[in-house]
């Protein structure tokens, strides 16, 4: 049984402070505070004489030059990119350009399945379309680097190529927008799919490191106990979006003022998002009937 799932929102971002976690490793958060970033970016330099950067953030050059003076000199070799959302990896051409790290993602940004009619540009707000790894990065690719052994663990899900990165013996593991201890994961179709974040769940709990950290917020203490409370909390969701369905609301409009009346309708937007994933997946399991393939705005019945 999980446990109750806790947000913790008490996070002090230190903008321009690169907040030591343990020894070799810091936290440098991007000034970039917003509803979907929380109080901005996280930004993490591994290592002493040499660095290796995770998640270099916006394109801000104010933000790569914080993180060049946190360097104070040491050189800078490796940058990882959890994903190619533009708070993340565009700041990765900024700091190649400055230090000529080998950087390493799991390629370019791509929808995580085909675009419908009507589907076309839904991506161009948050997607960063120029990232380019030196190197892709596979689920179980092992990154050698002056810093750390960085094991790559496949996470789509937020994004279908998101990655989560574990430093081997270290008991830390870089979970990116996958596991955040402040919020849920946006998962909006077609960036993301319900099913790939779901199973992710399951991939990166099996791993032995259980201290998270995150790509927004502070750390998770308890990476695979919160992993268990996060997918409680997205099946009892599931079960509310179904029962909606069952009881007549067919459309995703209708959903979200069933599932989300107590939401502030300012958010009913983002809870559209999580409402269409969720349809999206229940339509692959035959829970929910459309006409066609699953649409932000098509008509839903109970299977």
């Amino acid at each position: 049984m999980s446990r109750p799932l806790v947000f913790d929102r008490s996070f002090d971002p230190a903008y321009g402070t690169a907040v030591e976690i343990v020894p070799g490793l810091r936290r440098l958060t991007a000034r970039n505070p917003g509803g979907y970033t929380f109080h901005g970016t996280n930004t993490y330099l591994v290592g002493t004489n040499a660095l290796t950067v995770i998640d270099p953030g916006p394109e801000d050059e104010a933000h790569v030059a914080d993180i060049l003076k946190a360097a104070g000199g040491a050189p800078i070799t490796h940058v990882l990119v959890t994903h190619t959302h533009r708070d993340h990896s565009p700041a990765t051409r900024l700091l190649k350009d400055r230090t000529g790290a080998l950087v390493l993602g799991a390629g370019p940004h791509r929808p995580a399945r085909a675009m419908l009619d009507g589907e076309a540009g839904a991506l161009d707000a948050s997607a960063d379309f120029l990232f380019a790894a030196d190197r892709e990065l596979a689920d179980g690719d092992v990154a050698e680097t002056p810093a750390g052994r960085f094991r790559a663990i496949a996470t789509p899900g937020h994004t279908v190529n998101h990655l989560a990165f574990a430093l081997e013996d270290s008991g830390h593991l870089f979970s990116g927008d996958h596991v955040m201890g402040w919020s849920t994961s946006i998962v909006a179709p077609p960036d993301g799919a319900m099913a790939d974040y779901m199973a992710s769940l399951d991939r990166i709990a099996a791993a032995p490191e259980t201290r998270y950290l995150p790509g927004h917020g502070g750390a998770v203490e308890d990476g695979p106990g919160f992993v268990a409370g996060l997918r409680a909390h997205r099946l009892a969701r599931e079960a509310a979006v179904l029962a909606a369905v069952a009881a007549g609301a067919g459309t995703v409009r209708a959903i979200v003022e069933t599932v989300y009346r107590d939401t502030d309708p300012k958010l009913w937007g983002a809870a559209g998002l999580s409402v269409f994933a969720q349809l999206e997946w229940l339509v692959e399991k035959g829970m929910v009937t459309t006409d066609g393939p699953a649409r932000l705005h098509g008509a839903y019945r109970a299977g």
